[in-house]
């Protein structure tokens, strides 16, 4: 198992990106998480075999009709098994 971890840049708030990557995720079965960052970004977080998790990074290349993916920053490494699910997470709390 590995952890895919993915900083999302471009048009990918206020366009159902969060939603769109939780689905994607789900069809995969894999476990992770999807929150916006406070600088426009989205930061994805994805754990599961690297098969799936490489057609998971196909999907958030392209996102949603209305998305528009500018680069994707990506880390691999191995699993922290700390998510039994796929979630959205909200917004952390930093300074801006």
């Amino acid at each position: 198992m590995e952890q895919l971890h993915a900083i999302v840049s471009g048009k990918v708030q206020a366009v159902l990106y969060r939603d769109f990557a939780q689905q994607e995720a789900k069809k995969l079965s894999l476990n992770g998480m999807v929150r916006n960052l406070p600088n426009g970004n989205v930061e994805v977080v994805a754990e599961g075999e690297r098969n799936e998790l490489e057609l998971l990074m196909r999907q958030l290349r392209c996102g949603p009709y209305q998305a528009k993916v500018d680069d994707i920053e990506t880390k691999w490494l191995l699993a922290t098994n700390a998510y039994t699910d796929f979630i959205i997470e909200k917004t952390p709390d930093v300074l801006r």
